[in-house]
């Protein structure tokens, strides 16, 4: 199947939620993760697309997956590229090179829970993240690229999620055990 024109399709888009913004509140498409082995776990999309994670070698795992972190730059690299690209669509912008690269650094002790050296609890958290964007575009002002970049920037749903502390509700439900065949 053919894509549809990009920016017919934004345009689109953009009309219907101007004449009823409320029809831009939707839930997300649940990402359903399931323990398969070992470390390894198996995560899957309503339309069955699934991807698998796994933790390295001198974790415990098997090393041959990514890793859930990975998969946190990732989402965060490739949701920016979109919405730059969603961005210079709507602007008639043609970029010549988009390129994102997220990095992160972590204190693997806030996955053990093990203190600091300070004796307080070490974050889960990446201690912080960067986002590079190489892009070009022929003819066009490097101010007008920053503009872009930076429009973008607040328009990621993912680096929204990132810088914004959106609340996170944990509910959990506790089952009884299966009992041994």
């Amino acid at each position: 199947m053919e894509d549809e024109n990009p920016a017919e399709s934004i345009a689109r888009v953009r009309r219907v939620l101007q004449r009823c913004p409320e029809a831009g509140l939707h839930d997300d498409g649940p990402a359903v993760a399931r323990w398969v082995e070992g470390l390894r776990v198996l995560t899957r999309q309503p339309d069955g697309t699934e991807l698998a994670t796994d933790m390295p070698r001198a974790w415990g795992g098997g090393g041959a997956r990514i890793t859930p972190g990975w998969y946190l730059r990732a989402g965060l690299a490739s949701c920016t590229a979109t919405s730059l690209l969603l961005a210079a669509t709507e602007e008639a912008v043609e970029l010549t090179r988009l390129e994102v690269r997220a990095t992160s650094r972590s204190d693997a002790c806030g996955l053990l829970g093990l203190p600091g050296r300070d004796g307080r609890p070490v974050s889960a958290a990446p201690l912080e993240m960067r986002l590079e964007v190489a892009l070009s575009a022929q003819g066009v002002p490097a101010e007008r690229l920053q503009a872009l970049a930076d429009l973008a920037r607040r328009r990621s749903p993912v680096a929204a999620a990132l810088s914004d502390a959106i609340t996170l509700i944990w509910d959990v439900r506790i089952e009884p055990a299966a009992a041994a065949g």
